[in-house]
């Protein structure tokens, strides 16, 4: 969130005046049951998938007056943190979900009692308060809402050189380095934590939930946290405060101007930049990874997985949301929005249903598919040429497992990174598997003496091998079964010879078309593909008056806490600067 401090001047807009007080509340609690998007096991999920949508019932009359000041399209994190706030902030709000489940890609889904993450299961922060926490627990925090975690300091690391448990903290990983890396590299890391780790301080402090797309970001950011800013530049000295003026350059930049050139350094580093932004470091911002770094690599710092998973978290952001009156309606797919004398006046579902907004649209649909809701004659044709013209990241390959745990080694440990070879780099297709066993640490995630695993390519999935592919085509199944294999032997690798994939009790194998159908994802991509220093994300207001967008297509970028920010930023510049500065000085900050 380090970028934060430094491109307050892209996102400036006019601030829209105070709402009204929120008329109604729909509460999750009185919705009938659930149905899943995915019901069967030991069957593909297009097969899954294919036999629970018979099951979905027609969406029920939508809920409540059908009317808000704010319409938010999508429960992402991003589109609940930014509806969560309103609601905070006393404005009549509702979220209009097209799927059964909140969450967008951090859903969680159920099948025969295991409970499985559909996305990020890799955080840290929550627990941390004050100027410098996750953006997230920033805004969990303004919602009354915390999660419990389990703490952990590992994960397992397979790569070429060898396999090893790796620590986060300041010391640990150097013995890592030591044994499978040598001495140089040993040098090399210890030199980039002496120069990065000093920046983290003017890098942090700046709360995310401080900024809004308006001049008022002078007074909310500006003059409220100018002492902490000039204290740390104080701090870092001549030498640090020239470092800090690269927070907006690419990563690789501070990695040359140091001089490092141990290839598992500059192999590790790019694997860290890709897992966090989709990109290497020479097109990730210096301001993410030092803001990670300072996480991952400070004294005392740790990692934590909630407790009841990502869909724990889905549902804290929920329960703030219907605490301060919000609304959400499940399977209320919006088929387009409503542009009226050129401004957005609310959206039309695919029942026919018009849902007015008063105020504002808020989108938390990705770039590609927000102008696809739009009517074409409404939309710039710059705009529209530089959202077409915006790279995107790769799609994803799935798997999800639920088997026992008889056999299996008792120290497994919930996170596992397995790369092939580092030549061909990390963001290649098929090279890199991310693994998570959050039942390691969340035990009731899966029925007793039972595991559920998450095992996925992060990004690198090319969408053009399945593009056209009919899902119940003989074509589609033997693809699904030889790109799904990478990810088979990366989990048994990690697990053991106690693991039989014939034994799994549930099989999910996910394409990049079951991610674009069920997140509704352009090509079922990861995000936009910007690198740091040759394009910037959009900021959230559109060229469309009364039209926002919030998550992973705008500014800060990918990422769990780049979204949550980004739906705090949309929620404060619809407020006015004094009901911002209340907010912040209700939580502290």
């Amino acid at each position: 969130m380090a970028a934060l401090t430094a491109t307050l001047g892209t996102i400036y807009n006019k601030p829209s005046p105070s709402f009204n007080k929120p008329k109604f509340v729909y509460n999750t609690k009185h919705r009938s049951s659930t149905i899943f998007a995915r019901t069967s096991s030991n069957v593909t999920d297009e097969a899954a998938s294919s036999s629970s949508s018979s099951t979905i019932t027609q969406p029920k009359p939508f809920p409540g007056k059908p009317e808000a000041d704010v319409v938010v399209i999508g429960s992402g994190l991003g589109g609940l943190c930014c509806a969560g706030l309103l609601a905070r902030y006393g404005k009549d709000v509702i979220v209009l979900e097209s799927h059964d489940q909140p969450g967008g890609a951090a859903h969680s889904f159920e099948i025969k009692d295991y409970k499985f993450d559909s996305g990020p299961s890799l955080f840290s922060g929550f627990q941390s308060r004050g100027l410098q926490a996750n953006p997230l627990a920033q805004v969990l925090d303004a919602l009354g809402e915390s999660i419990p975690c389990v703490k952990y300091d590992s994960w397992m690391v397979y790569v070429p050189e060898g396999e090893f448990l790796s620590r986060i903290g300041p010391t640990e990983f150097f013995k890592d380095l030591e044994t499978y890396a040598g001495p140089n590299a040993v040098l090399e890391w210890r030199k980039l934590l002496d120069a990065i780790l000093p920046l983290s301080a003017a890098a942090m402090a700046l709360p995310p939930l401080s900024i809004r797309g308006d001049l008022g970001v002078v007074s909310t950011a500006g003059v409220r946290y100018a002492y902490p800013l000039l204290k740390s530049f104080a701090k870092m000295g001549p030498q640090g405060v020239l470092g800090a003026t690269k927070l907006l350059r690419p990563f690789s930049e501070i990695v040359d101007s140091l001089g490092l050139k141990d290839p598992f350094i500059r192999n590790w580093v790019d694997l860290l930049s890709f897992l966090l932004a989709g990109v290497k470091s020479d097109g990730v911002l210096s301001a993410e990874m030092i803001y990670m770094f300072a996480e991952w690599y400070k004294p005392g710092c740790s990692l934590e997985y909630p407790v009841g998973g990502t869909g724990a978290l889905v549902e804290a952001l929920v329960r703030g949301l219907e605490k301060f009156g919000g609304r959400i309606s499940l399977r209320s797919h919006v088929e387009n929005i409503v542009i009226e004398n050129g401004r957005a006046i609310g959206v039309k579902l695919r029942s026919g249903q018009f849902v007015r907004a008063k105020k504002a649209v808020v989108s938390n649909a990705s770039m590609w598919d927000t102008i696809k809701l739009l009517p074409k004659e409404a939309v710039p044709k710059s705009y529209e040429e530089r959202i077409q013209n915006t790279k995107q990241c790769e799609s994803f390959m799935h798997l999800h497992l639920g088997f026992d745990a008889k056999g299996i080694r008792e120290d497994l440990g919930i996170h596992h990174i397995v790369v092939n070879d580092w030549n061909r780099g990390v963001d290649a297709d098929q090279n890199v598997v991310l693994i998570s066993v959050p039942s390691v640490l969340s035990p009731d995630l899966a029925p007793q003496g039972k595991h559920v695993l998450h095992a996925y390519t992060p990004g690198t999935e090319p969408f053009q091998l399945w593009e056209g592919l009919d899902r119940r085509s003989n074509e589609y199944k033997q693809l699904k079964a030889e790109r799904s294999e990478v990810m088979w032997k990366a989990v048994e690798r990690s697990l053991g010879p106690g693991f039989s994939r014939d034994k799994c009790e549930v099989k999910l194998v996910g394409t990049p078309l079951t991610h674009q159908r069920f997140l509704r994802r352009n090509r079922g991509t990861y995000g936009p593909a910007i690198e740091a220093g040759k394009d910037s994300f959009p900021g959230h207001p559109t060229p469309i008056p009364q039209l926002y967008c919030c998550g992973d297509s705008t500014f800060p970028g990918i990422g769990v806490p780049a979204v949550a920010a980004s739906g705090a930023i949309v929620a404060n510049s619809l407020v006015s600067v004094s009901q911002h500065s209340q907010l912040l000085d209700a939580v502290g900050i």
